[in-house]
């Protein structure tokens, strides 16, 4: 039987708020346990939760970026469970009316792009964490965490492969980045997926039993878990069993998903309306202002660098990966002067060197673009000297690597490099006819060949002449020369 895979995500976006969701303690990532939960968080008697303005104004940014429908009034609610890093017995949630509702992600996967509904984003707090490893025969607890403000990002079940639900992960990953209500740092909890996995006959338009997969803070694991999790539940099917919903757990040790405990439903949590919070009330004016002050979104970012600097869809859509990328590429042609002068070839070469030599040099160092050792000033003061002709694209490499390893900085950085290491291109027209004259007298039957209409010839004899020049001539230059030469025709 061919069976189709349905996966819906749950994300837990941890807002970059200084303070908890409500109370006033620090929400600083790494301190001592428990010495950042305050009277609220612990949930002493007579304390009261005051909602953090900052967290609904991040929660109405993620609406306004994916589209959705920010709701007017919203409403806090009391999700009742036990756990011992709960300390009030319940979560502060919200359940019948979030403050988003609606809305959409665009992805792009290797069968190209697609739509992923969103059902929702609600504000909450989390949980503290329970601590095994460090105790023997008890565990300790951690209030640290607690009280801090996530947005908890819900999909519709659009996905159907784990590859659509790692690019899902990573473009609301980049989005929440963006728009700055998350550090999106996976290792530090600030990002967290919840799978929903199940499986059901090809062709069906009846959900099967969905199985939870708790936890998952890495790209790499989510694909894993989810890959493992639907081959399980086809062999429990196609052997006679029944898929059971519960809630489990991913080892990445042995790569395999395990039960964790039953899947709880709604009615479970007993939710209702928390007596302490009133209503969360948005208006017009409110929503007008984070609209206001909202980056340019990666979308209309895309769309102008194709329309007003000519760029590939392909170099727009990895110039706009991340708002660190597109700030850098835009500091550099604000250096180049692009947009002052409209110079399209300009853009391209600025284009090519950020999606290329710099982009590779990042990824083989493991380095983000904001600490990159070559800042978007050095970059272009190196771009102008490829393009008045200064410099070969050589030895233009051989700078960038310079610059790389620190040996200059700054906006008159490549200057520096191209006097000390003796760089400069040969472009005088004497020079270089002395040049091809030699090569020529030397590659008698290359010429022959190449004014016989063989053009790989004409790449040997620049080549020739470039080695002759030691890497300095300028190779454009050169060409014509060697053309005009060979050809018989008078100089300019």
């Amino acid at each position: 039987m061919e069976w189709e895979t349905v996966i819906g995500l749950e994300t837990h976006t941890q807002l970059s708020t200084q303070s908890k969701i409500f109370s006033g303690a620090s929400t600083h990532f790494g301190q001592p346990p428990n010495t950042q939960a305050s009277a609220v968080d612990v949930a002493l008697p007579g304390v009261l939760p005051v909602a953090n303005r900052g967290a609904v104004e991040r929660a109405i940014r993620l609406g306004l970026a994916v589209g959705g429908t920010i709701n007017r009034r919203s409403i806090f609610a009391r999700k009742n469970y036990f756990y011992p890093d709960l300390p009030k017995g319940y979560q502060i949630s919200q359940h019948e009316i979030p403050i988003v509702s609606g809305g959409t992600l665009h992805i792009t996967t290797t069968a190209g792009e697609k739509i992923v509904r969103l059902t929702r984003a609600h504000l909450e707090e989390d949980a503290g964490k329970s601590l095994h490893e460090d105790f023997h025969g008890m565990s300790g607890i951690d209030l640290n965490r607690a009280g801090t403000p996530l947005l908890e990002i819900v999909s519709e079940p659009d996905m159907r492969s784990a590859e659509e639900a790692v690019a899902y992960a990573k473009a609301l990953h980049a989005l929440v980045r963006w728009i700055d209500i998350c550090d999106g740092n996976l290792q530090e909890g600030s990002f967290r997926c919840d799978a929903n996995v199940s499986v059901r006959p090809m062709g069906s338009a009846t959900l099967g039993t969905r199985c939870e997969i708790k936890n998952l803070n890495s790209f790499r694991f989510l694909e894993r878990a989810i890959d493992y999790e639907v081959r399980r539940q086809i062999a429990l099917i196609e052997d006679g069993g029944r898929v059971v919903q519960e809630t489990r757990l991913y080892d990445a040790d042995r790569d395999e998903t395990r039960s964790m405990r039953s899947k709880e439903d709604a009615h479970d949590y007993r939710y209702f309306p928390d007596p302490d919070l009133p209503p969360l009330c948005v208006d017009d004016a409110w929503i007008n202002a984070v609209q206001t002050a909202m980056p340019e979104l990666p979308e209309a970012k895309r769309a102008r660098y194709e329309g007003s600097l000519g760029l590939s869809s392909y170099d727009a859509a990895t110039l706009t990966q991340s708002r660190d990328m597109a700030l850098y590429f835009e500091a550099l042609i604000e250096r180049l002067a692009v947009a002052r002068t409209a110079h399209l070839a300009r853009a391209k070469l600025a284009a090519n060197w950020v999606t290329g030599e710099l982009a590779g040099a990042l990824n083989k160092a493991d380095v983000d673009i904001q600490h990159s050792p070559v800042g978007s000033d050095a970059l272009a003061g190196l771009l102008e000297r490829i393009e008045d002709g200064t410099i070969s694209t050589k030895a233009a490499k051989d700078l960038f690597d310079a610059m790389w390893n620190g040996e200059a900085t700054g906006p008159d950085a490549a200057d520096q490099l191209i006097e000390k290491k003796s760089l400069r291109q040969i472009s005088d027209a004497g020079a270089l006819e002395a040049i091809v004259d030699h090569v020529l007298a030397s590659n008698a039957p290359q010429a022959a060949e190449f004014k016989a209409g063989k053009e790989k010839a004409l790449n040997y004899l620049v080549g020739q002449a470039m080695k002759a020049s030691k890497g300095k001539g300028n190779p454009a230059a050169i060409a014509e020369i060697l053309k005009r030469k060979v050809m018989g025709q008078a100089p300019p």
